[in-house]
């Protein structure tokens, strides 16, 4: 586990929009990314019959959709324990392999610092 109040405001402010959008819609995960330009995306997990996508796939989706050309970082909510491959391919993909990934728990308490790469 990772001391939460170490974070810095951006970073601590990703993973609350995570945690909100979570608890909002009611779905088993929620995320957040941030742009280099400081603006976030947040989502929640799609669970539609002809679509699944994780949370964060769908943040970045967003932010790719909203002409975000890179990523300075990413946060996940979820009970889970790790991310997908899959997940961490999409954040590097538009941030690259040092692009910092924060996994919290549904307390809103980092549990691990990751990297896309």
């Amino acid at each position: 586990m990772t001391d939460s109040t170490v974070l810095a405001p951006e970073d601590r402010k990703i993973v609350t929009l995570a945690r909100a959008t979570r608890v909002r819609n009611g779905v088993p995960e929620g995320a957040a990314v941030r742009d280099d330009n400081g603006r976030t995306y947040v989502a929640g997990t799609v669970a539609l019959p002809s679509l699944r996508l994780s949370a964060l796939r769908t943040a970045v989706a967003m932010a790719v959709a909203s002409g975000a050309t890179s990523l300075e970082a990413a946060a996940v909510v979820s009970e889970a324990e790790s991310l997908s491959d899959d997940d961490l391919a999409a954040v590097r993909d538009l941030g690259g392999a040092a692009t910092a990934v924060l996994l919290a728990g549904v307390d809103g308490e980092v549990r691990a610092r990751l990297t896309a790469g």
